[in-house]
């Protein structure tokens, strides 16, 4: 079975030939015949029919001849053109036009490329002579203590470590980033220290009269000593109580860092005027 989407066509415009499960499949020489061009085919298995593009540049009726059967494609002249009396006419010459701004500047602008390309090859070629980097890349500003602190809760926060069952691992974490911020923030040496050493020296170090930041610190401490060392499973509860206890600390030492360095900063004003 085969047909065309169109049995009528203008002259050199396109029709598509379909046949269904065609066998042989008639090659494009094969279907190039009686005026008729084919161009292109295509198959699709899922329909098992061949598709080929044909035109033809000779007006009238042309049998198209598939195999044993024969499709009529009629082919129209194009309107309002008369090939016969119309004069045809050498193609013009081409016409000089003057140089304009931006066309100068465009050649300008390629020159100054090729020199900076020039000078941008010749100062790595200089730098990979001395062995100098190529590219240095400026120091990134350090993160605070505590930005760095919250930063690091909070993705152990979202890991939920203890909804998996890894509560050992959760609070070893915990407890590691509030020791490690102590170091680094207050100079409390932590990470060498037992949790009583720890107390010990926060109490001796942050001077708090309210004593909420010691009492944080320490809830905190305790509670994961007792899932590291005496294997104990503390209720859902007190895993976030860690975590918030933990976040509240550094919060508080923050503010009063910042509290403190506002009222040096007032004294030393007070001290120059």
């Amino acid at each position: 079975m085969q047909w065309v989407d169109t049995n009528a066509i203008a002259l050199g415009d396109q029709t598509t030939l379909r046949m269904q499960n065609p066998n042989p499949f008639p090659s494009l020489d094969e279907l190039s015949n009686n005026g008729i061009q084919a161009l292109s085919q295509s198959y699709d298995t899922a329909s098992g029919i061949l598709s080929t593009v044909i035109t033809s540049f000779e007006p009238g009726e042309h049998w198209l001849h598939v195999g044993e059967d024969s499709l009529l494609l009629t082919v129209n002249d194009v309107e309002g053109v008369d090939t016969v009396s119309t004069e045809i006419k050498d193609i013009m010459g081409i016409l000089s036009q003057p140089f304009t701004f931006w066309e100068i500047f465009r050649w300008v602008l390629l020159a100054l490329l090729v020199v900076a390309v020039a000078a941008g090859v010749f100062f790595l070629i200089k730098r990979y002579k001395e062995k100098k980097p190529l590219f240095v890349a400026p120091p990134a500003p350090p993160v605070p203590p505590d930005v760095r602190a919250l930063e690091d809760l909070e993705s152990l926060r979202q890991k939920g470590l203890w909804q998996q069952g890894r509560a050992k691992e959760y609070h070893t974490e915990l407890t590691d980033i509030v020791r490690r911020y102590l170091e680094e923030a207050h100079g409390i040496n932590s990470t060498d220290m037992t949790t009583e050493q720890t107390l010990e020296s926060f109490a001796q170090t942050i001077r708090q009269s309210d004593g909420h930041a010691l009492a944080l610190l320490r809830q905190m401490l305790e509670t994961a000593d007792m899932v590291k060392f005496a294997k104990s499973e503390p209720l859902p509860y007190q895993h976030d109580g860690s975590m918030s206890a933990a976040v509240e600390l550094v919060q508080i030492l923050r503010d009063r860092m910042v509290e403190t360095e506002k009222a040096d900063e007032a004294e030393g004003k007070e001290a120059e005027s």
